[in-house]
C-alpha cells in the first residue's frame, strides 16, 4: 500500500489561492487513483477531488468545480490540489489517500490509510 505526505496548507485571504502536494513514500503511485478529503472542526471527512494516476482522469466535488484543479506530476510521484479563489468554507485540515483502480469512491470510510493532514485557514 502506498503511503502519502501532505503539505502546502497555511493561512490566506478569502479570495486567495494555495497549492497542496500529496507525495507517496514507499511506492509509486501507478495503479492507483488519488483523492483529496478535507474535514473542517466538528465534522465529517469529506470528499473532494480524485484523479487516476494512470489516465489522468479528474473528478471534483460540485464545491470545488471551478476553483480547484488536480493534477499529477510523474517525474516526482506527486499529486497537486491547486486551490484557487478560497472563501472560509474551504477552512478545513486536507487529506490525501490512495486506492486501487479507477472508481471514485466518495466516501471516506471506504480508504485505510490516510497522510497526517495539512491545515487550510481561510480567513481575513
Amino acid at each position: 500500500q502506498v503511503q502519502v505526505v501532505e503539505s502546502g496548507g497555511g493561512l490566506v485571504q478569502p479570495g486567495g489561492s494555495l497549492r497542496l502536494s500529496c507525495v507517496a513514500s514507499g511506492r509509486a503511485f501507478a495503479g492507483y487513483s488519488v483523492v483529496w478529503f478535507r474535514q473542517a472542526a466538528g465534522k465529517e471527512r469529506d470528499f473532494v477531488a480524485h484523479i487516476n494516476w494512470d489516465s489522468g482522469r479528474t473528478y471534483y466535488v460540485d464545491s470545488a468545480k471551478g476553483r480547484f484543479v488536480i493534477s499529477r506530476d510523474r517525474a516526482n510521484n506527486t499529486v497537486y490540489l491547486q486551490m484557487n479563489s478560497l472563501k472560509p468554507d474551504d477552512t478545513a485540515v486536507y487529506y490525501c489517500t490512495a486506492t486501487t483502480g479507477k472508481l471514485v469512491i466518495r466516501a471516506a470510510g471506504a480508504y485505510n490509510y490516510w497522510g497526517q493532514g495539512t491545515q487550510v485557514t481561510v480567513s481575513s
